[in-house]
């Protein structure tokens, strides 16, 4: 097991709207229940305007102009937050040209709440802790055996979360974020015939570690919880090569999930009908051929065959930037950057198509990403 200091996230994380969350409910009718939603909704509001200025803090006036409530619901939400320790007052500034008091500015207090966020893989477990603003401050990494059975693998993951939500953060852990390779059911938290993890075939994972834990979980597939890592362009992809290939997808400002959460099976495209078999079944998927030529010693054919696949994906989906991360790319990543260049030009080769953007994503961007969904729960 590794700890390593606090780090920062490369900015905010992005957190998922309701909608990407597919977790609101039905109207409710008891309007005891409606007011306490409303005024979750409103405190959320504050709250994300306050995050969005954390550097320079923020008056009650501009609060009141940038989520449209009146100042007599702000002075009473921010009143509520300050005394729950989420915000404090930083300091007074004056307004050019406008007499009277200085207003007052309010900060986030970044380590009154966390969130965590695991990452479960073929071969090892993540767990990280972040605050309020997103940063780092706490994180644990173990092997695991990729043909062990579900069980202990999951106790030890609720060992690590028991761990991390001791000491400062006991008591303020706004709940866990798990991703997990697909395919699997985001809206019940249930796992599908994951690739690699056959044993793992119908694992109710949302509901396994909330009974460990005692937390709030959402559970997310690996890429999407990758795309999630980081604020980005209105449509953009996230692509990983690790010990699998995948992709996560947000598409005109919303996470794409597809119809039964399992949109995003990028490494299963197949690019050779004729290539080695997949664990999924078939032949010549992209992550088969990846894979099969990096055990071959050959990265110059993986490189060529993910570049094709994400030439591919920038066709079809006409998104603005590819993010790239995983264990495997981020050890050597310019063969496979340029190889997707390379691809791009010769498939794509109208100038428009020219301005996708590739960018390198955070060694830690899937667990990052299962944090932001954790902390959704207050800042949405």
């Amino acid at each position: 097991m590794t700890t390593d200091p606090a780090a920062p996230l490369p900015g905010p994380a992005p957190l998922p709207g309701p909608a990407q969350l597919a977790a609101s409910a039905a109207p409710l009718s008891d309007p005891a229940l409606n007011l306490a939603l409303v005024r979750d909704r409103n405190d959320a509001a504050v709250l994300r305007a306050v995050r969005a200025r954390a550097g320079n803090g923020i008056s009650r006036v501009e609060l009141a102009v940038q989520t449209g409530l009146t100042a007599q619901a702000i002075s009473k939400i921010t009143a509520r937050l300050l005394a729950e320790g989420l915000l404090t007052e930083a300091g007074r500034e004056r307004v050019a040209g406008q007499t009277g008091k200085p207003r007052t500015l309010l900060r986030l207090v970044p380590q009154a709440r966390f969130a965590l966020g695991a990452q479960i893989g073929r071969r090892e477990l993540r767990l990280l802790r972040v605050d309020l603003t997103g940063a780092v401050t706490a994180e644990v990494r173990e092997d695991v055996d990729p043909g062990s059975d579900p069980g202990p693998v999951l106790d030890r993951l609720a060992a690590l979360v028991h761990e991390l939500a001791a000491g400062p953060a006991a008591g303020n852990v706004l709940g866990l974020g798990v991703a997990c390779r697909g395919p699997l059911d985001a809206r019940d938290g249930v796992l599908h015939r994951v690739t690699g993890m056959p044993g793992w075939h119908g694992l109710p994972l949302r509901d396994e570690m909330r009974a460990r834990t005692g937390l709030p979980v959402i559970v997310e597939k690996d890429s999407t919880a990758g795309v999630l890592s980081r604020l980005g362009p209105d449509s953009r992809a996230f692509v990983y090569l690790g010990d699998g290939v995948g992709a996560g997808l947000v598409l005109d400002g919303r996470v794409h999930r597809g119809a039964r959460t399992n949109a995003g099976e990028f490494g299963h495209q197949c690019i050779d009908p004729a290539g080695p078999p997949c664990a999924c079944g078939a032949h010549g998927c992209l992550e088969a051929v990846c894979l099969a030529a990096l055990r071959a010693g050959r990265p110059d054919e993986a490189a060529r065959a993910l570049g094709i696949g994400v030439a591919n994906l920038v066709r079809l989906l006409d998104v603005e930037e590819v993010s790239l991360g995983g264990t495997t790319f981020l050890d050597d990543p310019e063969p496979f950057e340029a190889a997707i260049r390379a691809e791009l030009a010769a498939r794509l080769p109208d100038p428009h198509w020219q301005r996708v953007t590739l960018t390198r994503a955070p060694r830690l961007a899937i667990p990052q990403g299962a944090a932001a969904l954790a902390l959704g729960r207050l800042f949405l």
